[in-house]
């Protein structure tokens, strides 16, 4: 007989307590402590024994000099955005949780990517969807696949016994929220039959090479779902987001164990799944017809790729006691922060103005290289003065009101040039680390805000 004893979890984060309390010692959060039933025992059978599949041996203790130090294998999918967002492909062996809003597209873009690996045998687990509503889906992306395999099940044993049979390369798990293992008995979706879950996939997928993906249900404050220790556990944390108004979404790298978590992936919903966007550029500069005040574009950078983006804002008359300051994409702080510095330095009187500043697209930025632009922008609205849309910005500003230096210049001028604009406005600082005669574009480098506002206005 196997011993039965209960535990009690914090929701949030996992802290285990052998009895309830009110206030977990964890996360500080209230009324978060759950009761459940774990079995300790003898029962755990090695089913999960991993040994001799796909032909590799049994483990054993190895001198660090002995491990080839070749570069990891990687399976490079079809999907340019996710590459790059991995690191370059999918890693063999690696563990990869994708989290995001109910509805996103995040079961419709691995289940593309899944299609889309020709010559890759893949196992597809659903707890919960049926397979008619996977086919239907799968018909209306339009890809046919021979080696795309499904399985409709929540215990992890069975799926297990299903994997020895098929040997699949790579397998997807939507989602581990739905997963239940014998061994603890809780209900799915519970903070100890995630970690369990987790854990035996992660034994599997280390033991065997195979990559795993783990689709993640978020909470309604936008964090991801079960205890933190899951993040921790997987080699890769992506981010599935974007406002579901809005067609684009954006593929984010929280954690990566195999490359950089600055990269970032943009993806139009359309009828057959999920479109790559190759040049976001374009798409986050809206093309207008006649030339407005409030507007600027700014070079930045997300990860190793350039974005031209546009900065608008607005500034109006206060009819209230105290100004409103209202953004959307951009930080407020930094927002407060600009302004201050225009009114000390420039002597704007931005006090008796109301402030709203909105990056379009629905994109968030945090590259500082975007402070010029958006200080352009409310110049232009305070004078109402449209900027020349052949204008670009790159740079940031510091309290003093100089205009500061930004990385990867180099990249930021190109972007620009290529996109077709006539002149980027860049720190005085920046031109020693590049030489302007390779440009076509004019670059024009500035040290003071003041400056700005005298070539610009």
């Amino acid at each position: 007989m196997s011993k039965t004893k209960s535990a009690f979890f914090c929701q949030s984060c996992g802290y285990e307590s052998t009895k309830w309390v009110g206030k977990c010692p964890g996360c500080n959060n209230w009324n978060t402590f759950i009761e459940e039933v774990i079995v300790k025992g003898n029962d755990k059978k090695e089913v999960n024994e991993w040994k001799g599949y796909n032909g590799l041996g049994k483990l054993k203790t190895v001198s660090i000099n002995d491990v080839s130090s070749a570069e990891e294998k990687r399976i490079i999918t079809k999907d340019a955005e996710v590459n790059r967002v991995l690191g370059g492909g999918i890693v063999m062996g690696s563990i990869v949780l994708i989290a995001g809003e109910p509805g996103i597209g995040k079961s419709t873009l691995f289940l593309q990517i899944g299609l889309q690996l020709e010559d890759v045998v893949t196992l597809y687990i659903s707890g919960e969807e049926s397979e008619q509503q996977i086919k239907m889906r799968a018909d209306r992306l339009g890809i046919k696949s021979d080696s795309f395999f499904l399985l409709t099940e929540t215990n992890t044993q069975t799926i297990f016994q299903e994997i020895k049979k098929l040997k699949p390369r790579l397998v997807i798990v939507d989602s581990i929220q739905t997963l239940q293992s014998p061994f603890v008995e809780s209900g799915a979706g519970s903070v100890s039959q995630i970690r369990e879950c987790a854990a035996e996939l992660q034994r599997f997928a280390k033991e065997t090479l195979t990559p795993v993906f783990l689709i993640g249900h978020i909470t309604k404050d936008g964090t991801i779902a079960g205890p933190k220790i899951l993040e921790h556990m997987v080699d890769t944390v992506l981010q599935f987001e974007g406002d579901r108004h809005y067609a684009y979404r954006i593929l984010r790298t929280l954690k990566n164990r195999f490359g950089s978590t600055a990269e970032l992936g943009i993806y139009e919903m359309t009828n057959e799944g999920m479109r790559a966007v190759s040049n976001p550029s374009e798409i986050l500069i809206t093309q207008k017809e006649e030339q407005l005040s409030g507007i600027a574009i700014a070079a930045t950078i997300e990860g190793m790729r350039p974005l031209l983006i546009e900065g608008q804002a607005l500034v109006t008359q206060s009819v209230y006691g105290t100004p409103q300051r209202t953004v959307s994409g951009f930080d407020l702080r930094r927002l407060q922060l600009l302004l201050a510095v225009l009114e000390k330095r420039g002597g704007f009187h931005f006090g008796v103005k109301d402030v709203f500043v909105n990056i379009a697209g629905g994109i968030k930025v945090e590259d500082p290289s975007i402070d010029l632009a958006i200080v352009c922008a409310l110049l232009s609205s305070f004078e109402d003065t449209p900027v020349n849309q052949h204008y670009c910005f790159a740079g940031e500003v510091g309290l003093s009101g100089e205009i500061r230096a930004v990385n990867r210049i180099e990249q930021r001028i190109a972007e620009a040039e290529k996109l077709g604009f006539e002149k980027i406005i860049v720190s005085k600082y920046n031109t020693k680390s590049f030489g302007k005669q390779k440009f076509t574009i004019e670059v024009v480098p500035l040290a003071k805000v003041e400056e700005l506002y005298q070539y610009l206005f």
